[in-house]
């Protein structure tokens, strides 16, 4: 229970993992529709996932979270305002054009926005300062390994993170190419599914992901894939659970785990290269550990790893196991707690006196960054820059 994020802002325990199983249970059990109550405690969970790396009997929350929400959508008539909204960012979030264009009309209405008021007023206002153009890493296509290849990859594009920062993929083609790495980015793919997956809703999730493991399964058959690398940390949780995701459908269940089984973060394939960083930097980086990796994937070691190799001096904040707020759509759908969870956690990083902040997750890094001082970064841009690439543009445009 300390290890929840909403029991230690609200002390009810009913909003902890134990008292949220025990509304799930009795959910389930019951005839009825779910009641308002465990709606709104359900509604409340992070999907952090601290409790299941806290769980000394090996509860799998994660599943059970999941399976509750799909059980309230289907079951639980909300009221419309919040039906429509769940829609709305369930279908932009998961179409990067949609994003872009969405983003700009926003911009371009700001003023308008305190016209509206409660969770759309924070929508409106939560509208990223900017989005970029279409890149190179978006589309499909080959980027070869320089010099002889050694391995050969399938990348992750995404949906919101290359609007948003394309230079975090720029960076890992330009890292794995390096290091003899071949890249792919597989006709067709797109969305991994997990905001669907977080809103309940479960046969858009599973959608997207049959489209995804349709889009990579030629490149198996090709050649082979030493691995699928993804740079979005609260993706990578989701498609390492494409296995159970698509279980109970004969047609793609063994697709799905030869995907899965492929599936690393990025920070954990870069442990398998023997990196030269030939463009070592002094700077002291204050670690922010997403919660997807370090509670949903269980990766906690090879980023600190890494950029300590590269020469950065490593910093880890207080309370590093609890969640910022960001969590895919939460901080659009639950803006009060996931406000107090991201000044608390930017606190803790400021404290450090850090000159960077890393993280491995897009969310995070959107959420934080206009409450830390200091620019925040991926962590394969440092590491990048490290070995011969360019500086990350947040750092150039810190320093000027």
């Amino acid at each position: 229970m300390p290890h929840c994020p909403t029991y230690t802002l609200l002390g009810d325990e009913l909003d902890s993992p134990r008292g949220r199983i025990y509304l799930i249970q009795r959910m389930l059990e019951s005839d009825a529709p779910p009641p308002a109550e465990t709606v709104l405690h359900v509604d409340r969970c992070l999907t952090c996932l601290a409790c299941k790396s806290a769980c000394p009997s090996g509860v799998n929350y994660l599943h059970l979270i999941d399976h509750a929400r799909s059980h309230i959508e289907t079951h639980f008539r909300r009221p419309w305002s919040d039906r429509l909204l769940r829609r709305f960012i369930g279908a932009l979030l998961t179409r990067r054009s949609w994003f872009r264009i969405a983003t700009g009309l926003a911009r371009m209405t700001r003023p308008l926005a305190k016209l509206a008021t409660g969770r759309v007023r924070n929508l409106w206002l939560s509208t990223p300062g900017r989005t970029h153009a279409s890149a190179p890493t978006d589309r499909a296509g080959r980027f070869a390994a320089l010099g002889q290849q050694r391995l050969q990859v399938a990348l992750l594009s995404g949906c919101v993170q290359p609007a948003l920062s394309p230079q975090i993929n720029a960076a890992a083609v330009r890292l794995l190419t390096r290091h003899g790495v071949e890249v792919l980015i597989a006709p067709g793919a797109g969305c991994c599914g997990a905001l669907p997956q977080h809103l309940g809703h479960s046969e858009r999730a599973r959608s997207l992901a049959r489209a995804q493991v349709a889009a990579w399964m030629p490149l198996l058959k090709q050649g082979g894939l030493d691995a699928i690398v993804i740079t979005t940390s609260g993706c990578g949780t989701l498609i390492k659970d494409y296995g159970h995701l698509l279980r109970e459908e004969p047609a793609w269940a063994e697709r799905a785990q030869q995907v899965s089984a492929l599936a690393l973060d990025v920070s954990e394939f870069l442990l398998r290269l023997e990196l030269n960083f030939h463009n070592p930097q002094r700077l002291t980086v204050a670690y922010q550990s997403a919660c997807s990796l370090q509670h949903g994937q269980a990766v906690r070691t090879p980023a600190q790893l890494l950029l300590a190799r590269a020469g950065f001096k490593i910093l880890e904040p207080a309370e590093s196991h609890l969640c910022c707020g960001s969590a895919g759509s939460y901080s659009l759908l639950q803006p009060a707690l996931a406000g107090q969870l991201r000044e608390r956690k930017a606190a803790h990083l400021n404290a450090l006196d850090a000159q960077v902040i890393a993280s491995g997750n897009i969310g995070c890094m959107t959420h934080l960054g206009g409450a830390v001082r200091v620019p925040m970064v991926h962590t394969i841009e440092l590491l990048d820059w490290a070995s011969g690439g360019p500086k990350p543009p947040a750092l150039s445009a810190h320093d000027s």
